[in-house]
């Protein structure tokens, strides 16, 4: 994990922190449970933003979880390409709010932008960098995108590197000194050059190699190592904390409240409602005269009905219904005592044994996942029938989407007319109004087609009886 701040007080592992940040190699997150497995560690933990890699997730998209967190994900644009690589955010709703803009830059890297107190921009790039054995191609063409993300990044913004970067760098900082200390771990590989020239470059430091850490709090290799986090990975959780605070964005539309209409089936709720909305159109009538502006009577309409909504029926509250079993979280956290074990293990017999024990508290975890997985769609599945039967259509649409997965669309960068990337929430909104400003107040077109006028005129019968 790589820093870089222009006048701008960061403290890690400070204890008077106020953000936290993680990056984690997951292996995977193309199974069933995965991601509510990496959000309660993320809840354990207490952090705030969390980078994934080797997410092997699919488009650039983003989807919120129940519990909360909001997932913006990065892979490759193809859908039928192979579920390899892939990177990811996931945000606390204290970093949702403070999200300026994202933007995915293939399988490899994704970065975010967020607002903070001291109303400095914060930007986090996550990355998986290639391994040591792939070929060189491979690697110029990551670093040389990485590089072009660096250098879109204004060096007054706090900008953090972080990710799996398949490096070791080594305690030897001679010649690197102003990048990185001398208590990293771990032989230097081949893809040490690369990485520590990308942050010398950059002006970024190297956080996991300057503060002197107990070896097994720096296997991952950087910064501080969390060892009792468990979601079936073989690297460890990894975080590191910020003297920074996330502020909330503004420029972020408040979201729309929803009411419990479902209440209206209720005949003694319904005539209340009925009763109250009737006497607040009926004064709203009484306000009306000839210099009424016809927008003040709409803003009225508007008040009128919200308010009848907030007094009688509520804003409707979204319960999450976890499809997780109470078995398998026990299982989970069998598993996760398991790690403990291998984590604490003296000899190499006994961390083979308990590796072994972990394995199968770890296969034990998926069968019951894929059976609490399997029990949950065949109950929306008796849902979506019986509430076909009763003729419920609103309740069917909700159950029929809950079957097909709520995702979103792949979100596309706003570029300006200059084709260059917009990631800042305004200029995007701004950009958005000059595009639909001049698609629809365009010039009438010189040559107008010739169009005939209709023969013989339709009769319409605008009377309740039927012909």
């Amino acid at each position: 994990m790589t820093l870089k701040g222009a006048s701008v007080p960061i403290t890690l592992l400070s204890t008077r922190a106020t953000t936290s940040i993680g990056a984690w190699n997951v292996k995977t997150m193309y199974e069933a449970g995965k991601a509510a497995q990496v959000s309660a560690e993320m809840h354990r933990y207490n952090i705030t933003l969390l980078g994934l890699s080797k997410t092997r997730w699919l488009q650039a998209r983003q989807t919120r979880l129940g519990t909360g967190e909001l997932l913006l994900y990065s892979g490759h644009e193809d859908e039928n390409a192979a579920h390899t690589e892939g990177v990811a955010f996931m945000l606390s709703s204290t970093a949702q709010k403070a999200l300026v803009g994202w933007e995915a830059h293939g399988p490899r890297m994704i970065t975010a932008s967020f607002r903070t107190k001291k109303n400095i921009k914060m930007n986090v790039i996550q990355c998986y960098a290639p391994t040591n054995g792939h070929d060189k191609e491979s690697k110029n063409q990551f670093y040389n995108r990485l590089q072009a993300v660096l250098d879109s990044l204004k060096d007054k913004d706090v900008n953090i590197l972080m990710g799996d970067f398949n490096a070791k760098v080594g305690s030897d900082n001679r010649g690197y000194k102003e990048v990185m200390g001398q208590h990293a771990l771990g032989e230097i590989n081949e893809n040490r050059e690369k990485f520590v020239d990308i942050c010398r470059l950059n002006k970024l430091v190297i956080g996991g190699s300057i503060f002197a850490h107990k070896r097994i709090h720096k296997a991952t290799w950087d910064v501080r190592v969390k060892k009792g986090a468990d979601a079936a990975t073989d690297h460890h959780l990894l975080t590191t904390r910020l003297k920074l605070k996330l502020k909330r964005n503004d420029t972020q539309p408040a979201g729309s409240v929803k009411y419990n209409l479902s209440l209206l089936k209720d005949q003694q709720i319904k005539a209340a409602y009925t009763l109250t909305l009737k006497n607040r159109f009926q004064v709203l009538q009484e306000l009306i005269t000839e210099e009424t502006d016809v927008q003040e009577l709409w803003h009225g309409m508007r008040d009128a009905i919200t308010e009848t909504c907030k007094e009688i029926l509520r804003p409707k509250k979204h319960k999450h219904k976890d499809w997780i079993s109470m078995d398998t979280l026990q299982k989970i956290q069998v598993r996760r005592q398991k790690k403990e074990v291998v984590n604490s293990s003296q000899t190499r017999a006994s961390k083979a044994a308990a590796q072994a024990e972990y394995a199968q508290a770890q296969k034990e975890v998926k069968k019951s996942v894929k059976k609490d997985k399997r029990d949950f769609i065949e109950g929306l599945v008796e849902e979506a029938e019986q509430v076909a039967y009763n003729g419920n259509m609103k309740e069917l649409y909700d159950t029929t989407k809950k079957l097909a997965g709520k995702y979103s669309k792949p979100e596309r960068p706003v570029k300006n007319k200059q084709g260059q990337t917009i990631t800042n929430t305004e200029e995007q909104l701004g950009r958005w109004a000059d595009h639909f400003e001049e698609l629809l107040n365009r010039p009438a077109p010189e040559n107008p087609p010739n169009i005939a006028e209709a023969g013989d005129d339709i009769e319409i019968c605008c009377t309740s009886q039927q012909r």
